[in-house]
């Protein structure tokens, strides 16, 4: 079994536009960032699988796909944020490739833990529509793979990014067999995971949004994990934990008014980790997504990298210059009340 693997998306840097933040260098920051520590070339690199039609039209609508085709075709734009280029269409397939291949081998026992560099980044991707710089929602299809083709029934996404992953919450939300979370700042773009957005029909109650207003940092996600995620995963007892990782709450990040640093993230996965490995065989993968300073690429990536191999971490960037605010913990408070849960870590 290896203790990692790899997804790096070659060719990707054919989807650019010139002065768009959604830029090849924020892969090429992390990958440059595991090669200097000897991590790159330690560990397997995956090649991309093909995705299932049938997985890709459960997550996708048909029209959506068409359109999406079409669209990369023609280059330009599906919407006044999220570019497409001639080869779009390639690269988005080739990005949930290798989100399918980092989470099958992880779920297969082949990897302890998997890490893919998927560009386009994917969880604002809707059934039926691409928005905020995503194409295909690429860890939807990883799950999916998991459920329709290897027998997964309880899969658990923890989305770690300064924006909602309103496609993913989208897919899933009448759906019990997968508990997605996820933190992120509000407002700000997409406008959605409130509180009260917990799903419906057989999704209701597998769907915990923790909005964090602008000012959260390190201590806000500490006690967000440790107050309502793991208890919360714990009650799910997921088979596997999917994560959706952005660098862009980093307090660094141009996007974004989030203090955290990547000691704080590196701390997050590694308790997410070690759950998983009292509960669900230690299987974690790691999907890409956001993050805009290619500094905090390297910094936050390597933590994420660190954490998953268990291995120490020392932050290159340091903590956050900025004071944390405490408006968050009434956002917890809530939380816990809603989900009945105790505040432990005020």
């Amino acid at each position: 079994m290896d203790d990692m693997v790899w997804f790096y998306p070659n060719g990707h840097e054919a989807h650019h536009q010139a002065g768009h933040p959604e830029r090849p260098e924020r892969i090429e920051a992390i990958r440059s960032a595991m090669q200097q520590k000897g991590w790159w070339s330690a560990y397997r690199q995956l090649n991309p699988l093909a995705v299932p039609v049938p997985v890709l039209q459960r997550i996708h609508s048909p029209e959506y796909l068409n359109v999406l085709e079409m669209s990369c075709r023609r280059g330009g734009h599906l919407d006044a944020d999220t570019y497409v280029t001639p080869s779009s269409w390639n690269l988005a397939l080739q990005a949930a490739g290798g989100a399918l291949a980092v989470a099958e081998a992880v779920w297969s026992g082949s990897a302890k833990r998997g890490f893919a560099l998927t560009r386009p980044p994917g969880h604002h991707a809707c059934h039926g529509q691409g928005m905020g710089f995503c194409l295909l929602n690429n860890i939807a299809l990883a799950a999916q793979a998991l459920i329709q083709e290897h027998g997964a029934q309880r899969l658990a996404i923890v989305d770690l990014d300064l924006h909602h992953g309103n496609g993913t919450q989208d897919i899933f939300w009448r759906r019990g067999d997968v508990f997605y979370f996820s933190t992120h700042q509000s407002p700000l773009f997409p406008g959605t995971g409130t509180l009260d957005e917990t799903g419906a029909g057989e999704g209701a109650g597998c769907n915990a949004n923790f909005p964090l207003p602008p000012g959260s940092g390190d201590g806000a996600l500490r006690t967000v994990v440790d107050d309502l995620i793991l208890p919360l995963l714990a009650r799910y007892q997921p088979e596997m934990i999917l994560i959706s990782y952005g660098f862009d709450p980093h307090w660094s990040d141009p996007l974004g008014h989030l203090t955290m640093s990547a000691t704080g993230i590196y701390q997050a996965v590694r308790k997410l980790v070690t759950l998983a490995e009292a509960a669900c065989a230690g299987r974690v993968a790691v999907i890409l997504e956001g993050g805009y300073n290619l500094e905090a690429a390297a910094a936050c990536s390597l933590g994420v990298a660190a954490a998953l191999l268990g291995q120490p971490f020392a932050d290159p960037l340091g903590p956050s210059p900025y004071n944390e605010s405490q408006a968050w913990g009434a956002m917890v408070s809530k939380a816990c009340a809603l989900w009945g849960l105790s505040m432990t870590n005020p």
